[in-house]
């Protein structure tokens, strides 16, 4: 007869201890070894936008999650941009790949090199590509093998226009919505149709007075449908680009007070100088709103992949945005970044200096750096912490901040270039528009190599004194240009930017022989004949008229005619009295460009300058004036 022990546990009592054990297990198991990631991309937000970026000048502008956000990890005071403007930056972000070496430097592209305005610009833009190479491995294509789901929401602009192939879908994301949220315009201006309460509003004003944004709700969707699996988020948002407005008229109000500006009768335009535009206040508040919204839902939801926790425990969410602030357009003055001198489309700080906050697991929080990064850095840095493999194919032109974000923030020593040593340097490459710069950063100095005519050609500044290591602030506003003090200084950086440039292949800018003002030996420039054809091969005829040719191009289309013509390079050889190159299949349109020994570019036919041609309302399609296969 078996005897019953004292000690015995009651069945119904065993199962639930069991079951409070196995739930204990549970929650206490490791984190998931595949963390999700969250990128926030703002566009146009300058780098004293954000109130925890006050320098001097404190902003106006109430940034409160933001700043909380930078609370919960590391604020970087030295982030940068890969460019200056929008579209190279997000290819650069996505690709890993330096703009310099995708040749794709500015936003559209894709058109033959020909000067903005022929009369008035002495400078004319090298060919850049209008795409984001398809053969590029996208982040989200790198996690897609790695059991990554991922989603992007808002801007994308990687392509001649925003709907031109590819598009995210194309290049590794399982969901993907454009919609333009709060950033559409509103009709007939924007003192009317403000936001409301009413359920039928699609701009309808939440329980905190701010108008719906889908491309946030959309952010929000994708979390939700797939926090069962890791995922990456790319939320690129349409703040605060243009157009300039608010949808949310107590905030327009509310910064008309707090700016003591009167509230605007003109819709149109705004004078005033500094961070006095009450629209862009308001939209700065209604991104930070949009963000703390993203960030609440990974602190309030569970994650299903690690029972007892939230989903911000296993996620690292990294904010930046596009380039530095957009300081004015026609018409209206929008912000200011001061201390930094310009902004949008121009290298200098105020152009390509931007926040950067990352915070994540095992990142200590309320911690800042000094220390140079960069969006490039985030496509390694994301493989590190996913456990990714870098693609075969890819080489990234970025750092890894994983060592640097987890041992010392403040150490510089933790980001290592290509060749394991330190980084010490970074480089811009934006040959265009009035700008037409190139841009190194070694250490604290800084020089900028001007391609225009009677702006100086090189411009030496010290930003910071001693850096890397604890450094002081010297120059950030750029305002003494030391390269006539310190000539073998500036040269020496001079050689150094064109040493990074030259093994980029970066392309050049090439002067303009139909400038109406004297340039030295425009006049010898030569003239282009007649042209042929003999099977692929296609040549132009040409008469030297002092200066040498010494290499050319053929730049053709594969779409001529059509609405977004989109043209590429092929190259080209220099026989004789003759450029030949082969045209590729497929192309319908070609022309050649002749390129002499003093940089000069003809083309052949003459091309329609950027103002006239392209494929804007209103101007002629540069395959009207081309040679025809």
């Amino acid at each position: 007869m078996q005897v019953k022990s004292h000690t015995m546990i009651p069945r119904r009592r065993l199962s639930i201890l069991s079951f409070l054990t196995i739930s204990c297990c549970f929650l206490s198991a490791e984190r998931p070894a595949r963390p999700n990631v969250v990128l926030l991309l703002a566009d146009d937000l300058g780098w004293q936008d954000v109130k925890c970026y006050d320098l001097d000048a404190p902003t106006p502008m109430e940034t409160p999650n933001i700043d909380a956000l930078a609370k919960k990890g590391v604020l970087f005071r030295q982030g940068y941009s890969p460019a200056p403007t929008c579209a190279p930056t997000r290819c650069a972000i996505m690709s890993g790949r330096h703009p310099a070496v995708a040749q794709k430097t500015h936003v559209v592209g894709g058109n033959p090199p020909t000067p903005y305005n022929k009369l008035a610009h002495p400078i004319m833009d090298p060919w850049y590509s209008g795409r984001m190479k398809l053969e590029e491995v996208t982040i989200a294509e790198a996690l897609q093998t790695n059991g990554y789901v991922s989603g992007h929401t808002g801007k994308w602009h990687m392509a001649i226009d925003h709907n031109a192939f590819p598009q995210p879908e194309d290049q590794g994301f399982a969901f993907t919505r454009h919609d333009l949220g709060e950033s559409r315009g509103m009709r007939p201006h924007r003192l009317t149709g403000f936001a409301t309460k009413a359920k039928s509003d699609p701009f309808q004003l939440d329980g905190d007075g701010f108008p719906k944004d889908q491309t946030t709700v959309d952010a929000i969707q994708f979390m939700q449908d797939h926090k069962a699996k890791p995922f990456f988020l790319y939320y690129a948002a349409w703040l605060v680009h243009t157009p300039i407005h608010s949808r949310s008229k107590e905030l327009l109000e509310k910064y008309c007070r707090t700016l003591d500006v009167p509230y605007p009768t003109d819709p149109k335009g705004w004078p005033l100088e500094g961070q006095k535009n009450p629209y862009y206040c308001a939209m700065v508040e209604m991104f930070d709103h949009y963000v703390g919204q993203i960030i609440q839902y990974l602190e309030q939801t569970d994650d299903p992949r690690w029972l007892g926790h939230k989903l911000i425990e296993n996620t690292y969410v990294m904010f930046t945005s596009d380039n530095g602030g957009m300081e004015k357009v026609p018409g209206e003055i929008i912000t200011d970044n001061y201390p930094l001198d310009k902004g949008k489309i121009n290298a200098k700080e105020g152009g390509v200096r931007v926040p950067f906050i990352i915070v994540g697991p095992q990142i200590k929080p309320n911690q800042e750096s000094n220390v140079m990064v960069n969006g490039l850095d985030f496509y390694p840095t994301i493989l590190k912490w996913t456990g990714t493999k870098k693609p075969k194919k890819q080489n990234l032109d970025g750092s890894d901040l994983s060592d640097l974000l987890l041992q010392n923030p403040k150490a510089a020593k933790l980001v290592k270039d290509k060749n394991g040593k330190p980084r010490n340097a970074m480089v811009w490459h934006f040959p265009h528009g009035v700008a037409q710069q190139s841009t190194v950063r070694l250490n604290g100095w800084k020089l900028i190599y001007n391609y225009m005519p009677k702006k100086p050609r090189l411009e030496l500044y010290q930003l910071y004194e001693n850096y890397p290591n604890p450094s002081k602030r010297t120059d950030i506003e750029e305002a003494k240009n030391l390269a006539d003090k310190m000539p073998e200084k500036a040269e020496q950086m001079r050689k150094e930017l064109f040493r990074r440039l030259d093994a980029m292949e970066a392309s050049y800018p090439y002067r303009n022989p139909h400038f109406k003002h004297p340039l030295p030996h425009k006049d010898k420039v030569c003239q282009a004949l007649e042209n042929g054809r003999e099977g692929a091969k296609v040549w132009a005829r040409f008469k030297e008229r002092g200066s040498k040719v010494v290499s050319g191009q053929i730049v053709y289309t594969l779409n001529g005619g059509h609405k977004s013509e989109e043209w590429y390079i092929a190259p080209a050889r220099v026989e004789g009295d003759r450029l030949i190159g082969a045209l590729p299949k497929g192309a319908t349109h070609y022309v050649f460009n002749l390129v002499d020994e003093h940089n000069f570019l003809v083309s052949y036919p003459d091309m329609p300058d950027m103002m006239s041609g392209g494929n804007g309302r209103g101007k002629a399609k540069y395959s009207a004036k081309a040679l025809k296969k």
